[in-house]
């Protein structure tokens, strides 16, 4: 946490691990997407990590790419805030259960260490959301959780439409609209499945999506504190130093 007492959060998304397609975007390492991300975090001083989905390509990754991620994991400095999303949902035998995610200190994955709410005590601050847990449609901001820290960031992976038309044929999937995003009542609200960041809503909630940071090359920095809350792009590093953490 910062002198000041604000909260720093990076929010990312869609790194999509894969020991094919990881190689084919980042020049070699499978990895390269959350090393980037938590490389920028601990440059920013930031008091968490929040990836909003698809951290992993699919649930079907060999295990040394697996391990790889925990080793990153586990030597991050900062709490890490995990949601599954359409591509590797938390399911049994997910890409994060077979690669012993929950187990991590520090490490957390909604709809496997925690149902649906994260308590960072440390930062007073409550992330909360739905973890995809098959391959299906759901509503990824249903039922928002009654806040009951001072800062609240809920987190949804899917596709934004202002006023989402569910009865409509050959809709995208995982829809959320201006009315659920208004209802969290949240601080901040840390969106995924988008792959350039943006900010969508109303204005009543600030509500983004980060982008993946192959193709953002930033993060998203959020800073919450009694001025507000302020969103602004940190760019990420791809080099030979990152393919060595």
């Amino acid at each position: 946490m910062t002198n000041s007492g604000d909260i720093v959060l990076v929010h990312s998304s869609d790194l999509h691990i894969d020991h094919s397609y990881g190689p084919e975007i980042y020049g070699g390492v499978a990895t390269m997407g959350l090393r980037v991300v938590l490389q920028a975090a601990a440059g920013l001083d930031a008091d968490a990590v929040l990836v909003a989905g698809d951290m992993f390509e699919n649930n079907r990754l060999p295990e040394p790419v697996l391990q790889e991620t925990a080793q990153l994991l586990g030597a991050a400095s900062m709490p890490v805030v995990i949601l599954p999303g359409n591509h590797d949902p938390a399911m049994q035998g997910s890409a994060h259960e077979r690669g012993g995610l929950g187990a991590i200190d520090g490490v957390h994955v909604l709809g496997l260490t925690h149902d649906k709410a994260v308590h960072l005590e440390a930062l007073d601050l409550e992330v909360w959301g739905h973890a995809h847990l098959d391959y299906g449609d759901m509503m990824p901001l249903r039922e928002p959780q009654q806040r009951s820290t001072r800062w609240q960031v809920a987190m949804a992976h899917g596709h934004y439409e202002p006023v989402p038309d569910r009865a409509k044929k050959h809709n995208p999937a995982w829809l959320i609209g201006d009315d659920e995003i208004e209802a969290t009542g949240a601080d901040y609200v840390a969106l995924g499945h988008w792959n350039r960041p943006t900010q969508v809503g109303n204005g009543g909630v600030h509500a983004y999506y980060s982008g993946s940071p192959d193709l953002a090359k930033t993060v998203n920095m959020v800073r919450l504190g009694d001025a507000g809350v302020d969103v602004s792009l940190a760019p990420v590093r791809f080099d030979k130093e990152t393919q060595h953490l």
